[in-house]
């Protein structure tokens, strides 16, 4: 037979017992509190992730229809990857032999400016003309010519090899300089590139607003 219990053991008892599931219920609660935030954070991350994984794509997308532009005659023949420019719509090299030099603007008495003035001459494939004619210098290629839209892309956003622009530098180049804005007055016999200039732009711009992300 057990032993009687007590009424201070019994109330002892009760109190262990009601102290046990309030510590139950707390656990209980904690666990599935924090559950819940673990689960709000995890979805906030993964939330974040997927949107700039998403602005990155958005970018690229962006930049590979800059590229069409890049990669034409009108911009290619003159980021050629050696010393001598480029003719034509099929890109074969100059046929006068010209030459980079240091600056970009040739050599000796074969210069630009020997033939290449400050506006297009007119007629069908008579040279193309524009105040600032040039190559990029030797020391800064900028070599669009076989390069993929990836490799141009970073030598694009590197100090070191874009003449030391920023982001904001290269929109006002490709939006507002002349040179640059020949491509889309070439003169006749000549090719425009694919996008009309604006369209060139704003591709330019949703890259740099996006996170100008480079094609891989």
């Amino acid at each position: 037979m057990s032993e009687p219990i007590s009424p201070k053991r019994s109330a002892f008892l009760i109190v262990g017992a009601a102290v046990a599931a309030l510590a139950a219920t707390s656990l209980a609660w904690s666990q599935q509190s924090h559950g819940e935030l673990g689960a709000l954070v995890y979805a906030d991350a993964s939330g974040s992730a997927s949107a700039q994984s998403s602005k990155a794509d958005t970018s690229r997308a962006a930049f590979l229809r800059a590229w069409t532009v890049f990669d034409s005659p009108r911009c290619k023949n003159c980021h050629p990857a050696g010393d001598a420019p480029l003719q034509g719509d099929d890109s074969h090299v100059h046929i006068q032999n010209v030459k980079r030099g240091a600056d970009g603007h040739g050599l000796y008495g074969m210069t630009c400016h020997t033939c290449h003035q400050d506006a297009n001459l007119p007629g069908a494939n008579m040279p193309p003309g524009n105040p600032k004619w040039s190559l990029p210098p030797a020391k800064m290629k900028m070599v669009i010519q076989g390069e993929t839209p990836g490799q141009f892309c970073r030598q694009l956003k590197d100090p070191a090899k874009n003449g030391n622009r920023t982001l904001a530098q290269i929109m006002e180049h490709v939006s507002q300089d002349d040179l640059v804005g020949w491509g889309w007055n070439p003169g006749d016999g000549r090719t425009l590139p694919p996008l009309n200039r604006p369209d060139f732009v704003a591709a330019m711009q949703q890259w740099v607003n996006n996170g100008a992300a480079c094609p891989q």
